[in-house]
C-alpha cells in the first residue's frame, strides 16, 4: 500500500513529524492474551436535571433579538412544571410498560429538546412556491444573505455535537468556520447533545449563528451513568493512582463518561435513529479549507463506512488491557481481518496507532449493526471505560479494524483541520 501521511504536529520551531500508514499488509499475527482476572468496577453522581428556563437577557445579550426555539414537530409539548419528578416518574415509576428503550428515552428527554428552523431551510421551501411573489422574494432573500440555493441531492444526515454550555464561544468560532468553509452551500442540520440541559442563551446563540436547522436535547440518563457492575470505589481508586501518574484525564470521571457515551450510546440517542451519516464536530476545532463537494454523499455513493483525517499514537497508559480484550472477543466471534495489520506492530502487539475521533464521518448504520453492538458490550462488561480510560478513538478504530474492509475506511486528506497542537493539511495533490 501506498505510504500516506495523516498528520503533522504542529511545533514551536515549524517542524513537521509525519505518521505513514504501512507500506505493505501482512497477515495477522495471531497473539491471544493470557487469561486475567477482570477488572473490577464503579459508579457516578446523578446528572442535573433542571429545564433550561425561559429568559430575556444573559450575559449582556439581549436575547429578544435572537432566534426563537420551539417545541421539535411530532414530540411532546406538554409537561408537568416540576420536570425532576417527571423524569424520575418516566425511570423509575414500574407501572409504565416501555415498548422499547426507545420509547422510554424519548419521553425521558422530551422536555429538553428544542428546535430551531433555520433560515435557509424556510427560505428554500418559499424559493418553490407556485407563488411567483412568494419565490422570487425568498431567492431574493437568499442572494442577499448569502444562502447559496442548494438543490443538490443531499444524504440523511447531521452534524453531531456533544458540548457543554461554557463552551458556547469555543464552538461558535468552531461552526462559523465550518458554516464558510462548507456548510453555507449544503446546510446540513446540527443535533446538539448534553448530559445536562442547554441554557437559553447557549440555544438561541447557536441558532443565530447558522442559517441551518439546530436541534438541542438531553442525553438519556441510562447513556451517561455507571454500570452496576461497576465497584465505585475501586474506580476511584483507579483514578486517583492514574491522576498520580500524571496521565491526561486520568482522574477524570466525566472524561470516562465521554468516551463510553461515544463509543456505544450517542449513535443509541432517539433523534439520530432515523439519521444515516454522521460528522462528529467539537468546539475549538478550525477548519482550513473550503470543501467543494458534499462528504457525506461522497461516502454514501463510495461505500464508506467510517472517515478520519489525523491519525495518532494513544497513551498505553489509558488502554493497558483494550488490546487483550478486543482480541479475545475477536476469537469468540471467530472474526479475522487482513486490515488489522495496520495495527500491529512487529511483534503483534496493538502498534498504539488510532484514528483521532474528534472528526469523525461515520455510518451511524454501521455502529447501529449487530458486530458493533456486539463489540461494545464486550468491552463495557469488561469495566475498562472506568478501570482504566478507553477512549473512543481507539474502540472506533480496532472496530473498523476487524469489522470493516480496508475499501470502506476513508482518509480525508483534502480537509483542512486542526484540533489542539495536531492539524492536517491538504497536499498540493489533494
Amino acid at each position: 500500500m501506498a505510504e500516506v501521511s495523516l498528520v503533522v504536529q504542529q511545533q514551536k520551531d515549524g517542524a513537521a513529524g509525519k505518521l505513514a500508514m504501512p507500506k505493505n499488509h501482512v497477515k495477522f499475527p495471531w497473539k491471544y492474551p493470557a487469561h486475567k482476572d477482570e477488572n473490577k468496577d464503579e459508579e457516578e453522581s446523578e446528572v442535573d436535571t433542571k429545564a433550561p428556563e425561559p429568559a430575556t437577557k444573559s450575559d449582556n445579550v439581549d436575547l429578544r433579538r435572537l432566534p426563537k426555539l420551539q417545541r421539535l414537530p411530532g414530540w411532546p409539548t406538554e409537561f408537568p412544571r416540576n420536570l425532576d419528578a417527571y423524569r424520575d416518574d418516566i425511570l423509575n415509576n414500574a407501572t409504565h410498560r416501555w415498548v422499547s428503550d426507545y420509547e422510554k428515552h424519548r419521553m425521558e428527554i422530551a422536555p429538553w429538546v428544542w428546535h430551531h428552523r433555520g433560515d435557509a431551510d424556510v427560505l428554500m421551501a418559499e424559493s418553490q412556491s407556485p407563488n411567483i411573489t412568494v419565490s422570487q422574494q425568498a431567492i431574493s432573500s437568499m442572494l442577499r444573505r448569502g444562502i447559496v440555493p442548494s438543490n443538490e441531492r443531499k444524504a440523511n444526515a447531521s452534524f453531531v455535537v456533544l458540548l457543554r454550555n461554557r463552551e458556547l464561544d469555543a464552538f461558535r468560532g468552531t461552526m462559523r468556520q465550518l458554516e464558510e468553509r462548507f456548510n453555507n452551500k449544503y446546510h446540513y442540520p446540527y443535533l446538539f447533545l448534553n448530559d445536562k440541559p442547554f441554557t437559553q442563551r447557549f440555544m438561541r446563540m447557536v441558532a443565530a449563528s447558522t442559517t441551518s436547522n439546530v436541534t438541542f436535547a438531553l442525553i438519556p440518563r441510562d447513556h451517561w451513568s455507571m454500570p452496576d457492575s461497576i465497584d465505585p470505589q475501586k474506580a476511584l481508586e483507579s483514578r486517583q493512582q492514574m491522576k498520580a501518574n500524571k496521565v491526561i484525564y486520568g482522574g477524570s470521571l466525566s472524561y470516562r463518561h465521554m468516551c463510553r457515551y461515544n463509543s456505544g450510546f450517542f449513535y443509541k440517542h432517539p433523534l439520530l435513529q432515523t439519521v444515516d451519516w454522521y460528522w462528529r464536530v467539537e468546539p475549538g476545532v478550525e477548519f482550513y479549507c473550503d470543501l467543494p463537494y458534499d462528504p457525506f454523499m461522497y461516502m454514501q455513493n463510495a461505500g464508506k463506512m467510517y472517515s478520519f483525517v489525523i491519525a495518532l499514537k494513544e497513551l498505553e497508559a489509558t488502554i493497558p488491557t483494550l488490546w487483550d480484550h478486543t482480541l479475545e472477543f475477536m476469537r469468540q466471534a471467530n472474526s479475522s481481518s487482513d486490515w488489522m495489520s495496520y495495527f500491529v506492530d512487529v511483534n503483534g502487539d496493538y502498534n498504539l496507532c488510532h484514528f483521532w475521533s474528534n472528526f469523525e464521518i461515520a455510518s451511524l448504520n454501521w455502529l447501529r449493526s449487530a458486530p458493533y453492538e456486539a463489540y461494545f458490550e464486550y468491552l463495557d462488561k469488561a469495566k475498562g471505560f472506568f478501570m482504566e480510560r478507553w477512549g473512543d478513538a481507539p474502540v472506533h478504530s480496532l472496530a473498523a479494524g476487524f469489522l470493516l474492509r480496508k475499501d470502506q475506511i476513508h482518509f480525508f486528506d483534502d480537509i483542512g483541520y486542526r484540533h489542539e497542537n495536531f492539524a492536517r493539511c491538504p497536499t498540493a495533490s489533494a
